[in-house]
């Protein structure tokens, strides 16, 4: 059904506008630009950072108050020309965090609401090839109150493809679903996705989540689009320390650096770091070093001969279970977070006060000048 992608689906989206709420906050978006391929695009920030407003300013539910949304070749919103090109027209599959589905309509109509336009014969075929793709096989006639959680967000997926959208746009897909049904689906909506090929836009505040669907990550932070680039380059190398913060890098400390070259030093306390210098700008002293906790390396013993350019004694001050990960608070004269499996504590049988030796490659350090 979805193998072969219309001349549509290798477009991408190029956004600059502005909408304004009164009395509140302004919603700033500045040259977002989505891949022209079939990837996905997740749009990742705190609550109330205006993901959601973004999505649906693209949509056409929300008219913005100036700019220019284009997709591909095609111009969907120009406030310089008076051009407003409502929803339908988008071609757009819209996939809100609550499904919207329709209360009184069954499995079947829900898909069917929107292909209206086909002639009968050809709707019932679309309908039914889009419930056996995505196994909603025997829930034909059912109401959505007689859907679990994740069957509505199949049924509400089957109904944004089923009219083969240019683009599909999800908000929050999995937020409304408890905690292991949406464990689950995580890896069933990123197979769906895959199978789509279809260019998507999907806005969720889960750090897991954007790591398991996305390909590409637009972080919001007040309004704003502040990093755009691959997901785990943005989640890794955080170009501020506000976003270092949005996308929760673990240890970030700040640093001197004391010697410069292709790779450099940073003195954070009495400790000294090493790190690649070749994203640092020229000049710049006052950093802050940010490592994340599944890049440091722990081991008993002395040190011996690795690829780690950083071998940091430390001392474990706390462990944190959280379901089959730990996540240990060091104290290697700053504190450092780490995060293991349960099963690689209870070999290293790790204790509150024991001494370690905490290993962090040089790649794996990253700075950020104080200036940013």
């Amino acid at each position: 059904m979805f193998d072969e992608a219309s001349p549509h689906m290798i477009e991408g989206i190029s956004a600059d506008f502005v909408r304004r709420f009164a009395g509140g906050p302004e919603i700033r978006v500045e040259a977002l630009q989505t891949p022209a391929d079939a990837g996905v695009t997740v749009v990742f920030g705190a609550s109330g950072a205006g993901k959601s407003t973004v999505l649906r300013c693209l949509a056409g539910l929300e008219r913005p108050d100036e700019g220019t949304i284009r997709f591909g070749q095609e111009t969907w919103f120009d406030s310089g020309r008076s051009v407003f090109v409502p929803p339908r027209k988008r071609r757009v599959g819209f996939v809100p965090q609550d499904y919207s589905l329709f209360p009184h309509m069954s499995v079947e109509r829900n898909i069917g609401y929107g292909l209206i336009e086909l002639p009968a014969m050809e709707r019932r075929s679309r309908i039914r090839e889009t419930i056996l793709w995505l196994g909603l096989e025997g829930l034909e006639r059912r109401l959505p109150l007689e859907l679990s959680g994740g069957q509505q967000q199949r049924v509400a997926l089957a109904r944004a493809v089923a009219r083969r959208p240019c683009m599909l746009l999800l908000d929050e897909p999995l937020a409304s679903l408890d905690t292991p049904t949406r464990v689950r689906l995580r890896g069933e909506l990123r197979r769906l996705l895959r199978q789509l090929a279809i260019p998507t836009l999907l806005v969720t505040h889960d750090r897991t989540e954007a790591l398991a669907l996305g390909d590409d990550l637009v972080v919001m932070d007040e309004g704003k689009n502040v990093q755009h680039g691959l997901v785990h380059e943005v989640f890794s190398r955080p170009v501020s320390l506000a976003v270092a913060g949005i996308v929760a890098v673990e240890t970030v400390q700040p640093g001197v650096v004391v010697e410069n070259g292709e790779l450099v030093t940073v003195a954070v306390g009495d400790r000294k770091l090493t790190a690649l210098g070749n994203e640092l700008p020229a000049g710049a002293r006052e950093v802050y070093v940010c490592i994340r906790a599944e890049d440091v390396i722990l081991m008993k013993g002395e040190a011996t001969q690795n690829s780690a350019r950083n071998c940091l004694p430390a001392v474990v001050h706390g462990l944190t279970r959280e379901g089959p990960i730990v996540r240990i608070d060091l104290d290697c004269g700053f504190p450092l977070r780490a995060m293991l499996t349960n099963q690689a504590c209870e070999e290293l049988e790790l204790q509150i006060n024991q001494s370690v030796l905490a290993l962090v490659k040089a790649p794996q350090v990253h700075l950020i000048p104080r200036s940013a």
